[in-house]
């Protein structure tokens, strides 16, 4: 139960809901800043398998297919759209709906997170 692995898959979740959380309370907070651009994140590996890569020579070190314990985020600024007058691009509507989304999804993964720990309690407990 414990070597299952869905600990550490919950709480990569949780790190990456908490930096989401970030990056959308930034954009909300510089909503009318001038030129500010709005930044979003994304995990690093899903971009990197996104990305096909060959080796050309057997003596080039292979590339790792399998994801890492502890995964790193990719912020993202999105330069290429523009809805105020100042440069800037931050849409507060859709930030503000992303940032209930992300709470909800938060709220759920911590949910999931206190259902693993009674188990685990209840286990411990030897079934009481």
């Amino acid at each position: 139960m414990l070597n299952s692995g869905t600990i550490q898959h919950l709480e990569n979740a949780l790190n990456y809901r908490t930096a989401n959380h970030e990056a959308i309370a930034n954009n909300i907070s510089n909503a009318d800043t001038p030129n500010y651009k709005a930044k979003s994140v994304e995990f690093r590996e899903t971009l990197n398998s996104s990305l096909k890569a060959y080796r050309t020579d057997q003596k080039h070190i292979p590339f790792s297919t399998e994801a890492p314990n502890n995964p790193s985020f990719l912020t993202r600024t999105n330069t290429h759209t523009s809805y105020s007058h100042n440069g800037n691009n931050v849409d507060v509507d859709k930030e503000m709906s992303k940032l209930a989304e992300n709470q909800l999804y938060y709220q759920a993964l911590i949910q999931r997170m206190n259902g693993k720990f009674n188990s685990i309690n209840t286990v411990i407990k030897g079934g009481r």
